[in-house]
C-alpha cells in the first residue's frame, strides 16, 4: 500500500494557525514533519499536534514514514519548493511508492504583498537598516513625492501599463515611507500606516452610499453629487477654494480655483490685467469655457515643441 503524502502550503502572511478546516484534520489525523521549525509549527504544537523537524532531503522523508499509511508535510514561508520537486521526482520514477497530494491550508488573500512592503520598510528604517531612509524627513521627501507622480503620470499619458505598474510602487514607496516616519513621532500626533488605510477605508465607504447603505442613484452625475455633498458635511471650510493644492501647477491651480468659485456660486469678474500673469489667467477662463484643459493643452503643445527641437538637433538620427 503506497503512503499519502500531504504536501501542506501556508500562507506566512497570516496569523499562524490560521488553517482551513480540511488542513486542520489532516494535521491532526497523520505524523506532521517540517524542514525547520516555524511559525505554523509552533502554533500546532500549541494545539497539541507534534511537529517532528526532519533535517534531510526527499529521500531521508520518504524513508523515515516508510510502511505509514500517510503524512503531512508542513511546507515553510518559501513553500520547500526545492523539497517538493525532489519529492515529486522522486515518485515520478516510483509511482507506486507514494500519493502526493497538494493541500492549501491557507492563501494570501488580495492585497497581501502589501504587508510584506511594510515589513521590509520597517526592515530598512529600523536600527541597522538604510541609513538613507533613517536621514529623511517628512519635508525632504516631499519633493519625491511630487517626482514619482509625475513619473505615474507620464506613463498613464504614454499608456506603458508596464511602466505605470513601476511608478505607482515608487509612489506607494512614498506613502508607506511618510506613514513608517510618522510612527517615531510623539504620540501626541503619532499615526501609522494602518491609520492611513483605516482613514480611508471610513471615507469610500462613507462616501459611497450607493454600494455600503443601500442608497439610490440615477446616474453618475448623481454619485459625483453625493461624493461632494457628503465632502462639504465632512469638512467645515470657510471658503469653497479651502482645501485647493496650492503646490500644483500654476494654469491647474488656475483652473480649479475657477472650477471651485464656479461651483460655489461665487461670481467674481477677472482682474482687468494687461499683465503677463493676467493675460494667462484670461486664457485659462476662456479653456475651461471652450470645455478645454489649459494645462493639458500646454503640455501637448511644449511636447510638440520638444520634438521638433529634437527632431533640428537629428536626436536618434542616421550618422
Amino acid at each position: 500500500m503506497s503512503t499519502r503524502i500531504v504536501l501542506l502550503v501556508t500562507s506566512p502572511r497570516l496569523p499562524a494557525g490560521l488553517l482551513t478546516a480540511e488542513a486542520w484534520d489532516a494535521v491532526r489525523a497523520y505524523p506532521v514533519f517540517a524542514a525547520a521549525d516555524s511559525a505554523q509549527a509552533v502554533a500546532l504544537r500549541v494545539t497539541g499536534v507534534p511537529v517532528t523537524v526532519l533535517d534531510t532531503d526527499a529521500q531521508g522523508f520518504l524513508d523515515a514514514i516508510a510502511g505509514q499509511p500517510a503524512a503531512v508535510w508542513l511546507a515553510g514561508p518559501d513553500g520547500d519548493q526545492a523539497f517538493a520537486r525532489q519529492l515529486g521526482l522522486r515518485l515520478t520514477r516510483e509511482p507506486g511508492l507514494a500519493e502526493l497530494e497538494l493541500m492549501y491550508g491557507s492563501w494570501d488573500p488580495p492585497g497581501a504583498r502589501l504587508l510584506d512592503v511594510v515589513t521590509v520598510m520597517d526592515r530598512l528604517q529600523s536600527p541597522g537598516g538604510d541609513p538613507w531612509k533613517r536621514a529623511q524627513t517628512h519635508q525632504t521627501l516631499a519633493p519625491y513625492l511630487l517626482e514619482e507622480s509625475y513619473e505615474a503620470y507620464d506613463a498613464i499619458v504614454g499608456e506603458d501599463l508596464g511602466a505605470l505598474r513601476e511608478e505607482l510602487g515608487d509612489v506607494l514607496l512614498q506613502v508607506v515611507l511618510h506613514a513608517r516616519l510618522a510612527e517615531e513621532r510623539d504620540e501626541s500626533d503619532r499615526w501609522d500606516i494602518d491609520d492611513v488605510a483605516g482613514a480611508l477605508v471610513e471615507k469610500l465607504i462613507r462616501r459611497n452610499p450607493h454600494v455600503f447603505a443601500g442608497e439610490r442613484v440615477a446616474d453618475i452625475e448623481e454619485i459625483t453629487a453625493n461624493w461632494e455633498r457628503i465632502k462639504r458635511e465632512e469638512k467645515a471650510r470657510d471658503s469653497v477654494l479651502d482645501g485647493i493644492a496650492l503646490s500644483q501647477p500654476a494654469l491647474a491651480l488656475t483652473a480649479k480655483i475657477l472650477q471651485r468659485a464656479e461651483r460655489g456660486g461665487v461670481d467674481v469678474p477677472l482682474p482687468d490685467r494687461d499683465d503677463l500673469g493676467g493675460l494667462l489667467l484670461k486664457v485659462v477662463a476662456e479653456a475651461r469655457a471652450a470645455g478645454l484643459d489649459a494645462e493639458a493643452e500646454l503640455r501637448a503643445a511644449a511636447l510638440e515643441f520638444a520634438a521638433a527641437v529634437r527632431a533640428a538637433e537629428n536626436v536618434g538620427g542616421a550618422e
